[in-house]
């Protein structure tokens, strides 16, 4: 295995842990637009797109006011729940950066609130890019969104730049881009997807990476 070119992550569920949050918010807006509410996992399952993408397909013509309502209670929650770093996030990210390693971000959260989380982590110094949802003219899987993320960069697209995430979105993502896809935390799904390199969590990719620079 070579060490990658850069590396492309993935935020909720594969550097940062805001589901809590995410989960309030979806259940509320769901029970206020009469839908039922969804499990945990469920809510992870299918909250892979974006908001703007998929909220019009499960609200109709309601999506915006619902779209509206779902920012407005999530930022409560997350005032109140916070955001807190997985397992290994901020030594991976740490040794990307003493390896000259660029890393980026590609997330479906809003990009406004991705840039929060970042500065209220610490970690704005780890990235040289990072692309939320709204900020390129299409969402991930498009990979105008890891486009965007990279022209900001000033990178251009490679299959040595790791994609790496949790989700079928950023496996696709990974795919369109032109990317190697690394999915972290779900083992069947990489077996289901085929994808080469899995780690169960930041700290063991750390493990991998340190491994393939020796």
């Amino acid at each position: 295995m070579s060490l990658p070119s850069a590396v492309i992550f993935d935020w909720d569920n594969t550097l940062v842990d805001s589901w809590p949050a995410i989960a309030e918010a979806i259940n509320y807006v769901r029970t206020k637009y009469g839908q039922p509410v969804w499990t945990y996992d469920e809510i992870i399952e299918r909250c892979i797109r974006s908001a703007r993408d998929s909220f019009p397909e499960w609200f109709g013509d309601k999506w915006q006011t619902a779209f509206d309502d779902y920012y407005a209670m999530f930022e409560k929650t997350r005032a109140r729940i916070g955001t807190k770093p997985l397992n290994g996030a901020a030594d991976l990210l740490a040794w990307l950066k003493q390896n000259k390693i660029p890393a980026l971000v590609v997330s479906n959260k809003k990009g406004a609130y991705l840039r929060e989380e970042s500065t209220m982590l610490g970690w704005d110094g780890y990235f040289v890019s990072m692309a939320g949802a709204g900020d390129a003219v299409r969402d991930k899987p498009d990979r105008a969104h890891a486009d965007h993320a990279l022209n900001l960069a000033g990178i251009e697209s490679a299959e040595s730049i790791w994609f790496v995430g949790d989700s079928e979105a950023d496996i696709a993502c990974a795919r369109n881009t032109g990317c190697t896809p690394v999915m972290v935390g779900n083992r069947t799904l990489a077996d289901k997807l085929s994808v080469k390199i899995y780690a169960k969590d930041c700290a063991a990719l750390l493990s991998l990476l340190s491994q393939a620079q020796q």
